[in-house]
């Protein structure tokens, strides 16, 4: 028969080793639970590509007037850029036939949100509510249905992300601001983007700013110059297979395994 002591001391090691189970279980937990923030973070639209190639595309928000279109095509035609625009809603709504010429012409078209919103934070159906609308207006206007969007002010949360990625958008940022916005010269937009620029770089322009198309002629001819191909969004993303590192820029694994074997066999 067992006395008291050693029943004792029985209970003392199963309470130590249900004690040291519950210790390993909640150290696991814990670093699991670390790991999962730590790998966690912001989900980040891109904003440029890597890419071995020199090219670069050029984008167009519109948002305002329409008044510059024709000028914007031509300088497209002539430095044979295929560009893409991000189109308001409103905006397809209210000029329908720039909307059309902007197709008509082979250029892309992508989603810019339908009132221009600040979306961050206002939940997921008003989301739903501004990319459906939009696209409405766009294929109203030119048959296209848009794959890509770009936040209205660039400004964006994770909620609107995934939300544009339930919907069948990839969310396009930028890494070289023209700042026609600001209304610079066109001398001073052309130094600032063609100082900026590299491969895989995409460029933000505004329609209805008032020296973007002086400048984008300076720009184009200077990108030319330098050998670069204009090419539109969805011809310089990767589609499937892919990252994007913590300054938006877009990496192919791909090219990653393949960096990777070129270092081990030098």
């Amino acid at each position: 028969m067992m006395d008291v002591s050693e029943k004792r001391k029985k209970k003392w090691r199963l309470a130590l080793a249900v004690t040291g189970a519950a210790l390993v279980i909640f150290l696991a937990l814990g670093i699991f639970v670390y790991k999962a923030v730590a790998e966690g973070g912001p989900h980040l639209p891109i904003y440029s590509v890597e890419t071995d190639e020199k090219d670069v595309a050029v984008t167009v928000n519109c948002a305002w007037g329409d008044a510059d279109i024709p000028e914007l095509l031509a300088l497209f035609d002539e430095y044979d850029v295929e560009a893409t625009f991000f189109i308001l809603g409103q905006w397809a709504e209210k000029y329908p036939d720039s909307t059309r010429a902007i197709a008509e012409a082979g250029h892309e078209i992508g989603s810019h949100s339908n009132t221009h919103p600040n979306m961050t934070g206002i939940g997921e159906g008003r989301i739903r509510e501004e990319l459906d609308r939009s696209a409405e207006h766009i294929k109203r206007a030119c048959g296209i249905q848009p794959v890509l969007f770009r936040a209205p002010s660039g400004a964006y949360d994770n909620q609107l992300i995934d939300v544009a990625a339930k919907l069948g958008y990839q969310t396009i940022q930028w890494d070289v601001d023209s700042r026609d916005w600001q209304n610079p010269s066109s001398e001073e937009m052309a130094e600032n983007v063609l100082s900026a620029v590299r491969p895989g770089s995409i460029l933000l322009f505004h329609s209805g700013a008032k020296n973007t198309p002086a400048a984008l002629a300076q720009i184009l001819q200077g990108l030319t110059d330098q050998d670069y191909d204009f090419v539109n969004v969805s011809d310089l993303i990767y589609e499937k297979e892919y990252s994007i590192d913590t300054n938006g820029r877009q990496v192919s694994l791909a090219r990653e395994d393949r960096d990777d074997r070129d270092d081990r066999d030098d």
